[in-house]
């Protein structure tokens, strides 16, 4: 088992400091293995709502919850959103005898009482598979090709790994998603997903992929915005900027796991992912996920303007502005395109992330970072 001490540290100052804390992401990331080294799962205080048990305990939450002490856990807490008022209830006692730990699948847009119910009351972790940090920078290619959740990337083998991916995304359409109350027929939804990973990397054009599906433009950025609150999906947003310049102003599209896009794009093994069309929008996907993650920016955008300037990943942190570009090659050089965007966006430094070894300074506040360096010390890419 793969220790995840760092998030595991952060949820519980987030127990000390706050009455509730929920802690999101997409099923089978290890959110119940972290919950379970925090509460034995054997514990009276401990909900899995997928337990039959737990649910007829919680029959009547209030007479249930509120004689409990210390933490308590609720796992699975999308099953039964009408917990939250009685959460909001429980969480104002003074002196408060409990405090709430609370896992979910869902995005907080999905699982609206609880910022509704809890607001003020409650810390929100979002979680996701391994990150590069956690499983070794040296099987960092392995972590690329497999993806980062748990099963996935433990796996014995390529084939068992793709077998796991292909069996999670027959469980999550046909079990996972109808639990939202969600009633898209699974091959539909399928069918789109498939669509959607040859948009990896791309500018999203709703009516291109809505006729390809002979589907309308809503039912297609329907299934976007559920695939993105079901964790699955980023749609990374366009910065606009008073530039006097034409300006891309549609998302791009990115799968969270490379694991996924992998399987759905039926790339099997690391051999065929490097000889593969796709292979640039790939790592591209894979190295804004892991910055994202390392450095938990305020805001995250991406740009680009009609004449063809632009910027992979927009960050904004400690109110400075930085620029990164992902780019698979030996040897980064400067391009037009960086200067034009460090000149028009204002932005304190740019850096650039290869799959390389060495750091090296290209120009005034333009760097290029190997992508392990900014797994193990992410304040590489801040405080240059």
């Amino acid at each position: 088992m793969i220790k995840r001490i760092q998030l595991h540290r952060e949820v519980e100052e987030a127990l000390k400091r706050n009455r509730v804390v929920a802690l999101i992401g997409p099923r089978q990331c290890g959110k119940t293995t972290l919950a379970r080294q925090i509460l034995p799962p054997d514990s009276p205080n401990y909900f899995d709502l997928e337990n039959p048990v737990s649910l007829t305990r919680l029959d009547e939450p209030m007479t249930a919850l509120q004689e409990m002490r210390g933490t308590i856990v609720i796992d699975e807490i999308q099953r039964r959103p009408d917990l939250f008022p009685t959460l909001r209830v429980l969480a104002d006692r003074d002196p408060l005898p409990a405090r709430f730990l609370i896992l979910g699948s869902a995005s907080p847009a999905m699982l609206r009482q609880s910022s509704e119910s809890l607001a003020g009351r409650i810390t929100i972790i979002q979680m996701s598979g391994f990150n590069l940090l956690e499983v070794g920078i040296e099987k960092q290619n392995r972590h690329w090709m497999r993806g980062g959740f748990p099963l996935s990337f433990l796996a014995d083998t390529d084939q068992a790994s793709l077998e796991w991916r292909k069996d999670f995304v027959s469980t999550f359409l046909e079990r996972d998603v109808p639990q939202f109350g969600i009633k898209i027929p699974s091959a539909s939804l399928f069918r789109f997903w498939n669509v959607l990973a040859h948009y990896h990397g791309q500018i999203w054009n709703a009516a291109e992929a809505a006729r390809t599906l002979n589907i309308n433009e809503s039912t297609a950025r329907r299934y976007l915005d559920l695939l993105q609150d079901l964790f699955m999906v980023r749609q990374l947003q366009p910065w606009y900027a008073n530039l006097g310049k034409r300006q891309v102003k549609s998302p791009k599209v990115y799968f969270r796991d490379a694991g996924l896009l992998h399987y759905l794009l039926g790339i099997k093994t690391e051999s065929e992912l490097h000889l593969h069309p796709r292979l640039g929008a790939s790592w591209e996907g894979y190295v804004i996920e892991e910055v994202i993650r390392s450095t938990r920016p305020e805001e995250v955008y991406f740009w680009a303007t009609h004449s063809g300037a632009e910027l992979d990943l927009l960050l904004i942190k400690d109110t400075q502005r930085i620029g990164v570009e992902c780019k698979r090659i030996d040897a980064p050089k400067v391009t037009p395109s960086m200067r034009t965007a460090m000149i028009d966006l204002k932005l304190n430094k740019l850096i650039v992330v290869y799959p390389g070894s060495q750091q090296y300074v290209l120009a005034d506040e333009i760097k290029v970072l190997p992508l392990l360096n900014i797994a193990t010390t992410p304040k590489d890419l801040i405080d240059l």
